[in-house]
């Protein structure tokens, strides 16, 4: 896409922050794992922010490790659009919007080294946006319709879904209640046979970081079925207002 084209997708999924901030009286009645989640990860009175810009860098791999700078718009309910750029010379988008995804890259602006998009793809990439709601906590609040329950005292889930896609964020948390590890089933074809089925997805939590009253796992380690592909670390995140 052209960056005029990005642009415009961009503006789409930004949406302004409610007024009502963050009072953590909105979480009674709801487990005490989940609450010790929310409340350490979310300041009191933070705006509710269901949209942001993020930057990362990390690496990726393609075969094998290679390095990677990137941009982000993350609407945890409704999509994102990530953009890269991997070891100087792949670059390209992985997005969801509207209901639609799609991925394009290509090495050294000439030759396409992966593409796609359609029905399979959309709900791989739906289920991305749902999942990185954990870099946007504030957009999981249950005022949003995120349902939230315990299993144990250091294992919570977060039921939402995303266009049609279902998503269930089963995470662990440590005794602050930050979240050490996730995974949960992702529509995808990891291993490249072009025949896609539900697989487990998630990885590690390695680090924190705290951006303008928001706490969030801004390091971590993550891929298919316990195959690590992805290390990343955010760098910042501005949230729409």
């Amino acid at each position: 896409m052209t960056t005029n084209a990005t642009r415009d997708l961009e503006a789409r999924l930004l949406r302004p922050a409610g007024t009502e901030g963050f009072d953590p009286a909105e979480l009674e009645g709801l487990p005490e794992p989940v609450r010790r989640h929310l409340t350490q990860a979310i300041a009191p009175g933070t705006p509710p922010h269901t949209s942001a810009r993020l930057t990362m860098r990390g690496q990726i791999k393609v075969g094998r490790w290679l390095p990677f700078r990137a941009r982000q718009v993350l609407s945890p309910g409704h999509g994102f659009i990530w953009t890269a750029r991997a070891a100087g010379v792949i670059a390209g988008t992985d997005r969801y919007v509207d209901g639609a995804g799609a991925l394009r890259w290509r090495l050294a602006g000439l030759i396409t080294v992966a593409a796609g998009d359609g029905p399979d793809v959309a709900r791989s990439a739906a289920g991305r946006a749902g999942a990185e709601g954990i870099w946007l906590p504030t957009a999981l609040l249950p005022r949003f319709g995120v349902r939230w329950t315990a299993t144990a005292d250091d294992r919570v889930t977060a039921d939402l879904a995303v266009g049609e896609t279902p998503v269930t964020l089963e995470l662990r948390l440590d005794a602050a209640g930050r979240i050490v590890s996730l995974a949960f089933d992702r529509w995808g074809d990891p291993g490249a046979t072009a025949s896609f089925g539900w697989h487990r997805f998630g990885g590690r939590v390695t680090g924190y970081a705290s951006f303008g009253g928001l706490t969030i796992p801004a390091e971590g380690r993550l891929g298919w079925d316990g195959d690590e592909f992805f290390r990343y670390r955010i760098t910042g995140l501005e949230p729409s207002r």
